[in-house]
């Protein structure tokens, strides 16, 4: 007699997809043992399970009890990994120095952000006093004339320590997720070259998208579309950018996975235009990508687009079925081994909250509404913006303290603006060296877009309640999205019953 199959839930059927799949169990161990180093760190303790997780794996007989071995061999590895790496990335000469003063050589690895009393910049110290020094570290610049990024700076450096905590802000936690645990403060400097290699392919790319992809434009439109090509939000007012948070748009400001494929996408449409076949269209796509990547800088969320870009166009080169789930977890195991303090970056949290839940909460969305007047276009628009909405709350409340009410009709809207912004643009870059005209005219249409982008995110940002920023209202918040869940859960089971 045979067993009737048994009833999974679609979170059962997930699970179950997952626990049948090596490669996704494997690597989800190893990002485990990658966060949990910190948590705990691990070095004798963490090589002494992986042979021991090895052994047992030895003399397992059941397909089950080798992949419980496997998976608690990943996660000892990673563990033992990334509390190397984290004693690695801890090590500073420079941090001794504190309060020094003396002769130093630096690289200006970002544009400098200007501040209120000083414009910052990520940079990398070559030498201090005559010692030769290689360490990330956060500059302060006078405001006036600051250097481009990728200049090579000569001048006399003050060492200091990052700022403690201060209204909700902590500085020295910030720096230190990106190796960082000096500051340097330039009373008086020099440019004496350029930085070369591959950083100075991107600081060329950068300073060409910067210049060409507005051009003509200045003021906030010119800063609007810095923030949607590059990231960059120096050129925009504070007024503008507490909009953007309240509205839930300020993530287009910032270089995300939607921007990265979209540049790869781009790419191999305009190799398909130009004749290409499939192969040469998806290596145009990751040269495409690899260049933007060089251009707007390693950010957590850039890599992870970055990474799951190439991993889609190499599953389409070999002609293998694409795995999103896979892409994404590739995507956290190469940023936790590089950085395993990245689990605690807003940028890497909400970037990697955001695509999961596309996964999961967006197909589901884009079922309920069928049946109803809405395009598909539009319905698929409306579920990726409830994913994302849904799955970075949390977060945003973590980390900033501030939960967007208006999220999903803001990014319906505004998305596509951006879309279509980002496009501009790059064919600006692209004809400006060729026909300035014809690019003046595209960067004018351009400007436009930015205009309609900054008085959407004004009109959102700026409603009643259109942010919650209490913890009363958190709680409110979530409650009322549990209880809607619910209802929404109970609904659409007694409606199936009743067609059943």
């Amino acid at each position: 007699m045979t067993r009737p199959p048994l009833a999974l839930s679609p979170t059962g059927r997930a699970l179950l997809v997952w626990l049948r799949a090596p490669g996704h169990l494997l690597a989800a161990s190893l990002c485990a043992g990658l966060a949990l180093a910190n948590a705990v760190r691990v070095h004798e303790a963490g090589l002494d399970g992986s042979v021991l997780a090895a052994a047992v794996l030895v003399a397992a007989e059941t397909p089950a009890a080798r992949a419980a071995c496997l998976a608690a061999l990943a996660l000892c590895v990673g563990w033992w990994w990334a509390s190397a790496r984290l004693d690695a990335l801890d090590r500073s000469a420079l941090a001794p120095l504190v309060g020094r003063a003396g002769h130093a050589v630096v690289v200006v690895a970002s544009d400098p952000r200007p501040g209120r009393f000083a414009a910052r910049a990520e940079g990398r110290i070559r030498s201090f006093d005559g010692a030769p020094v290689d360490e990330p570290v956060e500059l302060e610049l006078p405001l006036g004339a600051e250097p481009p990024q990728g200049a090579v700076l000569d001048g006399l450096a003050r060492l200091k320590a990052p700022r403690p905590p201060a209204h909700g802000f902590d500085e020295r936690a910030t720096l230190r997720r990106r190796g960082i645990h000096v500051v340097v403060r330039l009373a008086a400097w020099r440019v004496v070259g350029r930085r070369g290699g591959l950083a100075g392919i991107g600081d060329r790319l950068h300073a060409w998208l910067r210049r060409d992809a507005a051009l003509g434009l200045a003021g906030e439109p010119k800063a609007i579309v810095d923030g949607v090509v590059l990231g960059e939000t120096q050129g925009i007012e504070d007024g503008l950018l507490a909009r953007f948070r309240a509205s839930g748009l300020y993530h287009v400001l910032a270089v995300d996975g939607l921007k990265v494929s979209a540049v790869g996408a781009g790419a191999a449409g305009l190799a398909f235009l130009l004749g290409a076949g499939r192969r040469l269209a998806e290596l145009a796509a990751l040269a495409a990508v690899g260049a933007y990547v060089l251009a707007v800088g390693a950010h957590p969320s850039v890599i992870r687009a970055a990474v799951a870009a190439g991993l889609v166009s190499f599953a389409w080169l070999a002609a293998r079925q694409r795995d999103g789930w896979q892409a994404l977890v590739v995507a956290a195991v190469a940023l936790l081994a590089w950085n395993p303090s990245f689990v605690g970056d807003p940028g890497f949290q909400l970037s990697f909250a955001a695509v999961a839940a596309i996964f999961v909460v967006s197909p589901r969305v884009v079922r309920a509404l069928e049946g109803y007047p809405v395009p598909r276009g539009l319905r698929e628009l409306i579920g990726v913006s409830t994913a994302c909405g849904l799955a970075t709350a949390p977060v945003t409340w973590s980390q900033f303290r501030q939960i967007s009410l208006v999220t999903v009709p803001a990014n319906v809207v505004g998305v596509p603006i951006v879309a279509e912004m980002l496009g501009v643009a790059l064919v600006t870059a692209l004809v400006a060296p060729v026909a300035p005209p014809l690019a003046a005219v595209l960067a004018r249409a351009d400007g436009l877009g930015a205009a309609a982008l900054a008085a959407w995110a004004r009109l959102t940002g700026g409603l009643p309640a259109a942010q919650v920023t209490s913890p009363r209202g958190a709680a409110a918040v979530a409650g009322a999205a549990l209880a809607a869940a619910y209802a929404w859960r109970r609904w659409r089971t007694e409606r199936q019953g009743r067609r059943g």
